[in-house]
């Protein structure tokens, strides 16, 4: 059987949609940065930010989103704080969200491994400031044995380091685990590459790929088929 189970967690756990170009977005984020100081037009705002999340994806393989907003600030000769760095981030995010839930049977689908003696865990490609928050808003924060999320880790998947990072704290044994994601690269590839299962799921946000060769496949984010594959016996 399956002893660990490991989740992606966007188009996996949650479905999500976002808008990170919408003029209101900006409108009020220009707002929010000129009460302290750091001057902007809306166009101007967004242009900076783009710009700045480029430079540094192009020097690192995972980002750390909130030195983006605390570059914004001193663009305009303002010395932010990491707290507001990560207050003027999660702003943005609030703005840029516009459709946040849990497919419907994920909690109990979870609870369900858990009272199976599965241990759980979180590896997403992933922000700490946006996701930590989103997983205690949507109520989940604690159904995990431990969270992985990439911007800590300075890589991300399908990086085996990323993969390999958590099962070497946790000192899992590759052969009872499996990877549950919706992305046939970060999430099937990758966790091939470090010798795991995996199980793909086919959601709304899956990249446009062709199905990858998993060892389970679900067409639909359907948790109780999700659970009824990591329970079977002999899995």
């Amino acid at each position: 059987m399956y002893k660990t189970c490991i989740f992606d967690f966007y188009g996996t756990l949650c479905d999500i949609r976002t808008d990170e170009r919408k003029p209101e977005l900006w409108e009020k984020l220009a707002l929010f940065y000129g009460f302290y100081g750091a001057s902007y037009t809306p166009e101007e705002l967004m242009n900076s930010y783009f710009e700045t999340v480029s430079e540094l994806e192009s020097r690192f393989s995972e980002i750390k989103i909130e030195q983006v907003f605390g570059s914004l600030f001193e663009r305009k000769g303002v010395q932010a704080d990491e707290t507001l760095a990560v207050h003027a981030g999660q702003f943005f995010r609030i703005l840029s969200i516009e459709h946040l839930r849990l497919y419907d049977g994920v909690k109990e689908m979870l609870e369900s491994l858990h009272e199976n003696g599965r241990k759980i865990y979180l590896l997403s490609n992933a922000q700490r400031i946006f996701t930590e928050f989103e997983l205690k808003y949507l109520g989940i924060w604690f159904s995990f044995d431990d969270i992985f999320i990439s911007s800590d880790h300075n890589c991300k998947k399908p990086d085996s380091d990323f993969y390999q990072k958590l099962i070497d704290k946790q000192n899992i044994d590759v052969s009872s685990a499996i990877m549950v994601g919706n992305d046939g690269t970060c999430d099937i590839a990758g966790a091939k590459d470090v010798g795991l299962h995996t199980l793909y799921i086919k959601s709304d946000i899956s990249p446009d790929e062709p199905i990858p060769k998993a060892d389970h496949v679900l067409m639909k984010p359907d948790m109780a088929a999700v659970g009824d594959e990591l329970l079977k016996e002999g899995a």
